[in-house]
């Protein structure tokens, strides 16, 4: 069996004050039920910040602009499969969502609430990574 690397991008998406999460269906193969940040793959040849916007029009239906690249992290899915994740900081002016059947719920959500709903691997990148120390969020 072949190894397999895929490479991702997320958006911390920010609307005044308050970070946007997506519940993931809950039959999805891959965190089935959990909450996350807007986050899809790139396709080859395709630049990581149009990846990024394509992914969020088609996952919650934003257009969003992309500010900068805050961190990059690596984990593995299965022995075979490992993920590569870019993560921007992103900002939208509409709060309206559009859910692709990806998803089955969107929260605008404060700094408390991330830390409750997000997995505790992304809250490590967080913390890691100072994301909660973004003048931005509450």
């Amino acid at each position: 069996m072949d190894n397999k690397i895929v490479v991702a991008v997320k958006g911390i998406i920010i609307n005044g004050g308050r970070v946007l999460i997506v519940k993931r269906a809950n039959n999805d193969e891959v965190g089935a039920g959990t909450w996350e940040c807007v986050v899809g793959r790139i396709k080859f040849g395709e630049e990581l910040e149009t990846a990024l916007i394509r992914e969020i029009k088609e996952e919650i239906g934003l257009n969003i602009t992309v500010e900068k690249l805050l961190y990059a992290t690596t984990f593995k899915t299965s022995p075979t499969r490992q993920v590569v994740i870019l993560t921007y900081i992103c900002r939208s002016e509409v709060i309206d969502v559009n859910l692709s059947p990806e998803h089955v719920e969107y929260l605008w959500s404060t700094k408390a609430q991330l830390k409750q709903l997000l997995h505790p691997d992304i809250l490590e990148d967080f913390a890691k990574n100072n994301i909660f120390s973004i003048e931005e969020l509450l």
